[in-house]
């Protein structure tokens, strides 16, 4: 089990290392508070952003093939570890210290994430979604971050981080919940992974990175990077557990512990949300410009 567990950490890494660097490009890009899809346009010309999402592909590849050969139960906690790794990255990228509260913070968010994760059954079922539930699904997911988008522009920095990131970590835990399905028999039949569900998972993936590099743009990286390491997995095991069929904690002290510990993840999320540290770049974005495309 060596290599899976030094594999999932290499994963970790990789996957703060790219999510840093597209912060990077994200506060310096030219645009609005919150910027239209125009902005992705610009972001996939700078070569920094480019090579972090490639980056960031490459670490969420390795947590699979780490999970291919370790339990769940060992795998997961050690890619939450990323959110250290990120919190250390994006201190050393904006040249500033990194304050014992943030690891404080991190650390919670990291146990609470991990708590939530255990107490979740993980069942093994070929996942099946139907039509209508697919596209209600789909819907109302692109209809919460339409309205997060919308309204952003007039919340505090801090608070449009998160919600952009809640946001979009449920765009992306959305996807996860499709991509269950449409990979379910790839290994019986390759050509599965083109189905009527691809289009509605390449929608919710691209509206998920929009608003997950809008909640970049503010310059609280840790706060939006935790948002999105909770709500991503949270999202994707809520569909698996209320539409997929494989279950919820069934017991009230499963489920009570389960509250308690996503408690101490937010918790954990708003302190890195109120922290002083921010990239100061983010002060200097571009209010009134839009994007050149």
């Amino acid at each position: 089990m060596v290599w899976p567990v030094l594999i999932a950490v290499a994963g970790a890494f990789t996957l703060a290392l790219g999510s840093a660097m597209q912060e990077r490009d994200a506060v310096r890009a030219p645009g609005h508070r919150v910027a239209r899809a125009g902005f992705l346009l610009h972001l996939v010309r700078q070569p920094r952003w480019v090579i972090g999402s490639a980056a960031a592909v490459l670490g969420a590849c390795l947590h699979l093939v780490a999970l291919s050969g370790a339990p769940l139960t060992i795998i997961q906690p050690i890619g939450v570890t990323g959110l250290l790794f990120a919190i250390v990255l994006s201190a050393v990228f904006n040249r500033r210290r990194v304050g014992v509260g943030q690891i404080v913070a991190g650390v919670a968010v990291m146990v609470g994430l991990v708590g939530v994760l255990w107490l979740f059954p993980h069942a093994s079922n070929t996942p099946v979604m139907p039509t209508p539930v697919a596209l209600a699904l789909t819907g109302a997911t692109l209809g919460l971050g339409a309205a997060v988008y919308l309204t952003a522009h007039w919340m505090p920095d801090g608070a449009r981080g998160i919600m952009l990131a809640l946001a979009g970590g449920t765009a992306m835990g959305t996807t996860s919940g499709l991509a269950r399905v449409i990979t379910a028999g790839v290994h019986e039949d390759w050509t599965s992974v083109v189905s009527w569900l691809t289009p509605l998972a390449l929608i919710t993936a691209v509206f998920g990175a929009l608003l997950m590099q809008n909640a970049y743009r503010t310059g609280h990286f840790a706060a939006a990077y935790s948002t999105l390491l909770i709500t991503d997995p949270v999202v994707g095991v809520g569909i698996g557990a209320l539409l997929l069929g494989e279950g919820a904690p069934e017991t009230l002290a499963a489920q009570c512990a389960a509250a308690a510990f996503a408690a101490l993840a937010i918790a954990g999320t708003v302190s890195l949300a109120q922290a002083r540290h921010r990239n100061p770049e983010a002060e200097h974005q571009h209010t009134g410009s839009t994007v050149n495309n």
